[in-house]
């Protein structure tokens, strides 16, 4: 039986905006299971990104319950929220977010240190991530002497380093050309028939046809949630 890694249950994230009411998230319901790859798809404005920033633990819910491995993410504080991010969810952004005056060991270092694993134990964890993702050579470089596709390679890296239970993508390929972009999807596509469970946001119906199941947000409400073959006949 597939174990339950994700459950948002009537989730609102509500903003005042003057005085108007904007329901960025009306009443959403999901379930992901551990080992899922799911895409996350909407337009600009139709509250994919709030519930980014929910399932990341970045932001919490003005009401409603999220369950991250079992455990209560909707009520937590900052320092709560902070602590379950590095310990369950690896990130993977659209700019990448590398660090340009640290090498990229020490980048993907970055989310051990704030974990306090030890010096030689975070070393090893970051070298094995970067052989990974097929860099290992270049672990004494800096982010700029890299292609973007490269830089987007050491970003996945930092985001294995962890061991996450989680794997949150955001719009990973908007920042690189299509030659790139087949690159980094098919290594998200690798990572999952490993066993990793991925989040993937996009803006894009044809990249979201690369995930297993595509969940699409309208107006901050699920308005398709099912297989991609099922979302490739009504798109």
């Amino acid at each position: 039986m597939a174990e339950t890694l994700i459950e948002l249950r009537e989730i609102y994230k509500v903003y005042q905006m003057g005085s108007e009411e904007v329901r960025a998230n009306d009443g959403i319901d999901l379930t992901i299971n551990r080992g899922e790859f799911v895409a996350i798809v909407g337009k600009s404005g139709s509250g994919k990104s709030t519930l980014m920033n929910i399932i990341g633990a970045l932001d919490v819910p003005s009401s409603g319950r999220y369950l991250l491995g079992g455990e209560d993410v909707d009520q937590m504080s900052d320092n709560q929220l902070a602590r379950i991010r590095n310990r369950m969810i690896g990130f993977i952004f659209q700019q990448y977010n590398l660090l340009p005056k640290l090498n990229l060991l020490e980048n993907v270092e970055l989310p051990l240190l704030y974990a306090k694993v030890g010096r030689e134990e975070r070393r090893e964890r970051a070298m094995r991530s970067l052989e990974r993702v097929g860099l290992a050579e270049k672990w004494k470089n800096l982010p700029n002497q890299l292609s973007g596709g490269q830089q987007q390679r050491v970003s996945i890296a930092r985001a294995l380093a962890g061991d996450p239970s989680l794997i949150l993508a955001d719009e990973p390929t908007g920042a690189l050309d299509s030659r790139t972009s087949r690159d980094v999807l098919d290594f998200l596509k690798q990572l999952n028939d490993e066993g990793n469970t991925i989040v993937m946001i996009t803006h894009d119906s044809s990249i979201a046809m690369e995930a297993r199941r595509v969940v699409r947000i309208h107006d901050g409400k699920i308005n398709f949630d099912g297989d991609v073959n099922k979302y490739a006949a009504i798109i």
